[in-house]
């Protein structure tokens, strides 16, 4: 029986994980040029025309708990029990976990050409979000449902959460518009993964001892592109388009004349197509009754349960949104210090970051403190080390540091939420010097005639008016 709420628990919150690793904005970095787009990647006089991370991923690793679930999840993290004994029944108490996951495969990034400061980039990343909020009672009844015997439980097992992961295959492209001002787009084609959603907004649950029967009943809707075992195989792991859809990334940065940048990027807005084998379950005040519990095995119990959802089960397609996002940066030079100011919101789900980088230079190596608030009540502290030079970088970091070191300190000590964050990752640039036009022997671009591409879509609008 254990396994049923588990599974249902952990398939909203898959821990494929993820930060914005905002240590890393501003940075003129590989990473900066795709999750930036308007981010200038290349140096001219010192830079290769080439970069790349050549399947080294840019991997970036971050989740939080927090509620009463806390000492359980540390215990069973750090002694490998689960036990949830001590979690109080009945008194409405909800845990809050989120976690999400941007981890780049494979980058390429080309100087194109020096008229406009052009550069066109493709990159494969693998993407997750989950976020939900659960009962006490839906960890309990996994450690023992003994413990609800003799008692009715109303809407103690009321949850809402979501988990979405992807692949993404991307094309970035970015330009000055003159010597201030630069725009970059990027444009997606999506393969989803697996999708996961779960609210349930009624629900009882009682456990008659004297009559050996357990009494379920649930309203709320689930839906799944995973819901039963033949769902699931090395299959689902790559890229098929099975699961298809598409996103938009556009942005902008500018620079003042007293040395302020300011960026702003609308990310990641998109939709995904599920396939038409997807499960759509609408639990309408939906009972069941389990006769013999005593002596009925756990497999039964589980099968008994399951076909409480199986009952309502709709094959249908699924559309679902991207966790698109806002994000607004400001940020001046002085000297060896640089602190910027990152504003980040979800635009379709809950959450969002604010985050103040602080960031100290000597030679090629860049060290940053990042404390950081994220919209669902988590205060964070990050640190980041970054070494780059105009043909390579290489960094390291944790947006949520306190809490990593933590993660495997004695669960009686320990105190606050669970959290946990790791991102490292490196790039390489090959080829040609991609030189000044006074200094080159071989430059791209130099006899370059296009025009540019975002001049012409803002002419069109000024030729309407």
């Amino acid at each position: 029986m254990k396994r049923v709420f588990l599974l249902l628990f952990f398939c909203l919150c898959t821990y494929q994980l993820q930060a914005q690793q905002f240590g890393l904005f501003n940075t003129n970095t590989l990473f900066d040029g795709f999750e930036n787009p308007a981010q200038k990647t290349f140096v001219l006089d010192s830079s290769r025309q080439y970069a790349s991370n050549f399947l080294l991923p840019y991997l970036g690793l971050n989740a939080a708990n927090k509620g009463a679930s806390n000492y359980t999840v540390r215990r069973l993290t750090n002694e490998s029990i689960f036990s949830a004994r001590n979690l109080s029944l009945g008194t409405g108490e909800t845990n809050h976990v989120y976690a999400n996951a941007n981890i780049y495969l494979l980058t390429l990034k080309i100087y194109t050409s020096y008229k406009f400061q052009k550069e066109l980039g493709f990159s494969w990343q693998v993407r997750n979000d989950g976020d939900a909020t659960y009962p006490n009672e839906l960890i309990a009844i996994a450690d023992n449902y003994k413990r609800f015997e003799n008692a009715v439980y109303p809407d103690a097992f009321n949850t809402e959460g979501y988990n979405q992961s992807y692949h993404q295959f991307s094309i970035t492209y970015r330009e000055n518009l003159n010597k201030r001002l630069a725009f970059g787009i990027k444009a997606s084609l999506l393969s989803g993964i697996t999708y996961n959603r779960l609210s349930v907004t009624k629900s009882s649950f009682s456990l008659d001892e004297i009559e050996d029967r357990l009494n379920i009943g649930l309203t709320g809707r689930y839906q799944t592109n995973i819901f039963h075992n033949e769902d699931v195989g090395r299959s689902l792991l790559y890229p098929n388009f099975r699961n298809p859809g598409a996103s938009l990334t556009f942005g902008t940065s500018y620079r003042s004349k007293r040395g302020i940048t300011i960026i702003g990027n609308v990310k990641d807005l998109g939709v995904i197509r599920w396939n038409n084998a997807s499960h759509d379950i609408i639990l309408n005040n939906v009972q069941r009754t389990i006769q013999n519990l005593s002596t009925s095995a756990n497999s039964e119990i589980e099968d008994e349960i399951k076909d409480l959802f199986r009952s309502s089960d709709r094959k249908s397609a699924l559309y679902t949104l991207t966790n698109a996002k806002a994000d607004f940066l400001i940020s001046k030079q002085y000297a060896f210090y640089k602190p910027s100011l990152i504003v980040s919101k979800n635009l379709f789900y809950k959450g969002g970051d604010v985050a103040f980088v602080n960031s100290f230079k000597s030679d090629n190596f860049l060290f940053s403190v990042i404390p950081q608030y994220n919209m669902n009540g988590f205060v964070m502290a990050g640190v980041q080390g970054l070494y780059k030079t105009p043909n390579f970088e290489a960094f390291l970091g944790s947006d949520n540091i306190a809490k990593s070191i933590a993660i495997r300190s004695d669960p009686e000590t320990s105190s606050g939420y669970n959290g946990a964050s790791f991102y490292m990752g490196m790039a390489i640039k090959f080829g040609y010097v991609v030189e000044h036009p006074l200094n080159t022997s071989h430059m791209p671009g130099i006899d370059d005639q296009s025009r540019s591409f975002f001049s012409s879509i803002f002419n069109i609008f000024k030729k309407k008016r």
